[in-house]
């Protein structure tokens, strides 16, 4: 079993996080594995680093306010994950956005869907909607994951995200292709509008500051988008 790409959730067998919460950690961090572990909240994929083996899967967990926001790193082992899974559609984070911006945000919704946009809420959003902890503050951006099947498609969502009439929370996140490459739409819409000559493109194994379009010519192949939650 193997990662796909970054921003999916996975969740980790009993043995997993046995293995987990028998790592060094300091009383805190323990305290929100424990709370993890217990109520089976997943873990997100993160970067995985060249010096990690072959087995192991490198994760995260953005702590919420109770524990200060930490961000914990956690390695597993492969055959101790249960599953892969994905935040929550875009349209379900609906009840925790402020109350004058929601019809706003499900005409957004809307227009992604025409695009045939699979868009998932990852972040603070994303998070609070999964465990029901406080993570969201005033200041908190609503991170959007937009799959896309063609540069075109991206283009088109990058201009409806820029003149969206919705600012607060402001929007942020990645437009993401079927080979697992992702990069922030602002930064996308720069470098298409060539006010920029090179983009910054996350993938799971790493970054690169590409400067022509040769990485945009994928050979075909199974869609990333088929496979996120509708």
């Amino acid at each position: 079993m193997a990662a796909q790409r970054r921003h999916q959730l996975v969740r980790l067998s009993n043995a997993g996080w046995a293995s987990v919460l028998s790592m060094t950690w300091d009383e805190q961090a323990r305290e929100c594995l424990v709370y993890w572990a217990t109520h089976h909240f997943p873990l997100v994929v993160t970067r995985q680093g060249a010096e990690l083996p072959e087995d192991m899967l490198a994760l995260g967990l953005p702590a919420p306010q109770r524990w200060e926001r930490r961000r914990l790193c956690v390695q597993a082992a492969q055959w101790n994950v249960l599953s892969f899974d994905e935040f929550a559609p875009a349209l379900a984070v609906y009840g925790l956005l402020p109350q004058p911006v929601r019809p706003m945000w499900r005409q957004l919704c809307g227009e992604l869907a025409k695009l045939h946009v699979t868009a998932l809420v990852y972040g603070s959003y994303g998070w609070q909607y999964i465990t029901g902890l406080e993570y969201l503050r005033d200041q908190s951006d609503l991170d959007l994951y937009l799959f896309v099947d063609s540069p075109d498609i991206a283009d088109a969502v990058c201009e409806l995200l820029h003149h969206a009439t919705m600012t607060h929370p402001r929007l942020d996140g990645e437009v993401a292709f079927y080979d697992g490459s992702a990069v922030a739409w602002r930064e996308w819409r720069q470098w298409r509008t060539g006010r920029v000559g090179s983009v910054l493109v996350k993938r799971l194994n790493g970054v690169a500051l590409e400067r022509g379009k040769s990485w945009l010519r994928q050979p075909p192949g199974e869609h990333i988008g088929t496979m996120a939650v509708a």
